[in-house]
């Protein structure tokens, strides 16, 4: 089965554990974190099949592609004057 709708996955930072955290409303039960956007990405190229696997949308042995937009905010403070 090829997923035709584009999986929309959201990261936001978490300041204090200086991680990216995603979160999907697509996909029930996905929750993962990583130090880096690059290392997230890789996380949820393996997370996203399980768990649509887990949640009965594809099958184990189906082959296909599976399409996600990342989107990312991180919120910064720009210190300035004396």
């Amino acid at each position: 089965m090829n997923i035709n709708k584009t999986i929309r996955v959201k990261a936001n930072w978490d300041e204090e554990a200086q991680v990216w955290v995603a979160t999907s409303d697509d996909v029930s039960g996905l929750a993962t974190e990583a130090e880096t956007l690059e290392q997230l990405i890789k996380k949820l190229q393996i997370i996203i099949p399980e768990l649509l696997y887990v949640n009965g949308l594809i099958n184990e042995d189906e082959q296909g592609e599976i399409p996600f937009h990342l989107l990312s905010e991180r919120t910064e403070t720009i210190k300035f004057g004396a």
